[in-house]
Formats: structure tokens, sequence, C-alpha cells
């Protein structure tokens, strides 16, 4: 357990139970060990609703921009707690091997296969970091859903889909494959939506 991780971790949720209350619903299929946790991305606060909907005792590996990263003390402490920056729009390798040492660890990893924030309505191509990373690793790939909908004081509603292995041919997936990993995800990440009416 990481311990900084385990020591900020109340203090947020505190503020999140108070300010921006969450429900869970399908806790029951995340696996144990190693999964490529992977959600929609409408807000900011994306990634702080799963933390908070996962409990404090199933910790989870952020992938977040490079720019957060570098923030005065702010980035320092996210770095300490396990969250690692990843260069948008480049091959950024460093990420990459973080990653695959975190999921080879039989630890999770959060990813918004996205790459960015996407408004409800709005749609944009997957990226297929979060397909190399599941395949590489021979772990898990498990889609979530979170409410774009989000009102101070009042819950948004975070959904855990079923985590499934992407199928593929020969050793390794071919680009085109990744792709259309990438792109089913996302398929069944939308689809969790009617759970979170």
């Amino acid at each position: 357990m990481n311990k900084m991780y385990a020591f900020i971790y109340p203090f947020i949720w505190l503020f999140m139970r108070i300010f921006h209350p969450w429900r869970a619903v399908g806790l029951e299929n995340l696996p144990e060990g190693a999964a490529v946790i992977c959600g929609n991305h409408t807000t900011a606060g994306d990634p702080i609703y799963v933390v908070c909907a996962l409990g404090w005792k199933r910790q989870v590996h952020v992938m977040a921009k490079e720019e957060i990263m570098r923030w005065p003390v702010v980035g320092w402490v996210l770095k300490k707690a396990g969250i690692f920056g990843v260069k948008r729009g480049a091959a950024d390798i460093g990420a990459v091997k973080e990653a695959l040492r975190i999921l080879k660890n039989g630890e999770r990893l959060l990813v918004f296969p996205e790459g960015t924030r996407v408004r409800e309505g709005q749609t944009s191509e997957a990226h297929t970091g979060a397909a190399m990373f599941a395949t590489r690793a021979s772990a898990p790939l498990v889609p979530v859903y979170i409410s774009p909908k989000k009102r101070l004081f009042r819950k948004t509603t975070v959904v855990f889909g079923q985590p499934y292995h992407p199928k593929f041919e020969g050793r390794k997936p071919s680009s085109n494959e990744l792709q259309s990993i990438a792109d089913d995800l996302m398929d069944r990440i939308r689809a969790l939506g009617e759970q979170a009416k």
C-alpha cells in the first residue's frame, strides 16, 4: 500500500463526500490484481470520482497529463502517491514503461482512452494506449462510466463494468487491432451510461 496515497485519501474522501458525493455501481466487477481501468472523461475531476468510488483499500495508479505533475508541491505529492505523467501527442516511452511496470506488479492502472476531456454529446477517437497496456501485460480491461452531469452536493454515479481480455490474432496485436480494441472499449464505456440513470 502506497503510504502517501493512504495519507491523503481521507482528506480527498471527506471533501468529495461533502461537496461532490458519488454513487458506485458494479464494484463487485473489479478483479483482484492487475487491471487497466478505463473511463470516459468529461471533467477534470473524473479521476477523483473513480478513486473515491474504488475506496481506500483499492488503490490505483493514475496516468495524468504531464503538465499537472509540474505543479509546485501538488505535483510532488501526486508523484509520491503513485500518479505519473504522460506527454500528450508524443510517444512517451517512460510513461509506457511505468504503466507496464505497475501492471506487471499486479496493481491497478487508471487511464482515460480519449486522452483529453470530451464534453457530453461530443465524440473523440480513442487512443490505443490502454489497449496496448492490457495486451502487453495480459491484464484485463475494466470499462468505467462517470456520469457527465456533476452538481454540487448531488451524487455523481460511477459505474464499473465487467472486466475482459481483448481478443487479437498472433503473439501481439497489430496497430489496426489495437485501434479496434480501443474503439470497442469506448463503446463498452458508453453503454454503461444506461446504468447511471
